[in-house]
This record gives structure tokens, sequence and C-alpha cells, in this order.
């Protein structure tokens, strides 16, 4: 059974740090494009970062840029996005998910439009408040 599971997250104060992991089960993720997507309460399911399959490609939205970092292991079978300098706008459900056709980050980005295309873990919560 294909499973994504993601960790790492928590209540932080704004400034600080998280890791969040996207852990593979039931698959390898040698072959995908991992993204990173978070949904704020009463908002839309938004993309926040990508990396594609080798590591070599790595996708930022602009809200996120110089403050989160993806990166994975494919030993571990893990993607990771290193979260620092959070605010409170970044407060959230963050999920981790890939195309099911093994697709590029240029179309892992838009399976906020259409989840169904996409393998997704259940979401951890992240909530930067003081």
């Amino acid at each position: 059974q294909v499973q994504l599971v993601e960790s790492g997250g928590g209540l932080v104060q704004p400034g600080g740090s998280l890791r969040l992991s996207c852990a593979a089960a039931g698959f390898t993720l040698d072959y995908y494009a991992i993204g990173w997507f978070r949904q704020a309460p009463g908002k839309e399911r938004e993309g926040v970062s990508c990396i594609s399959s080798s590591g070599g490609s790595t996708y930022y939205a602009d809200s996120v840029k110089g403050r989160f970092t993806i990166s994975r292991d494919n030993a571990k079978n893990t993607v990771y996005l290193q979260m620092n300098s959070l605010k409170p706008e970044d407060t959230g459900v963050y999920y981790c998910a890939t195309d099911k056709a093994r697709m590029p980050c240029g179309v892992v980005r838009a399976l906020a439009l259409d989840r169904s295309r996409g393998y997704w873990g259940q979401g951890t919560q992240v909530t930067v408040s003081s």
C-alpha cells in the first residue's frame, strides 16, 4: 500500500524553526518529485515547495523563499522541509504529496488543484504563535 507520512510539526514562536519529514512506505521515492503543501484555516491548499526526483532541482513559493529549504535522502526514503524564521502566516496543516504518474515538479505543484492525481500524507500541524 502506497503511503506518505508527515511528521515534525508543532507549536513554535515567531522566528523559530521546525523540520518536517515526509517518509514513504510501500514504494520507493527515488523516481518521484515530491511537493510540500499547506492549508491554513479557511483557505485553499497551496504549494510551498517541490524537489525533483534526483534532488537537483527545487521550487519555492515566493512567500517562503530564503526561509524554507527542501531536501531529500533517498537512502532513507524521506524528504525534508527545513523551515526557519517562521511567521504566524506560516500556520497551517502541512502535507507532502507526489504525482501518481511520476510527473515532475511542474505538475506536482498543481496537485493542490486536483488532489486525485496524487498520493497524499495525512498532514502535520504547524502553529506559529507567541
